[in-house]
């Protein structure tokens, strides 16, 4: 890694510290990467079939 790619990626990390989801981002972001391993493993696997067993479980 470069020392620029290095300074830019500590940049990124103290702006983060800054950044506060909302409960709708958070849950957007679970379901996200639920579908993103879910898929990875079993293609037909779709975002609504994780977003009605989201709703299902009350997530």
């Amino acid at each position: 890694m470069t020392q620029q790619q290095l300074e830019d990626l500590e940049y990124l990390i103290e702006k983060s510290k800054d950044v506060h989801m909302t409960d709708e981002q958070v849950t957007a972001q679970r379901r996200s990467f639920a579908y993103g391993n879910s898929a990875f493993e079993n293609e037909k696997i779709t975002k609504e079939m994780v977003d009605e067993e989201a709703r299902r479980i009350g997530l």
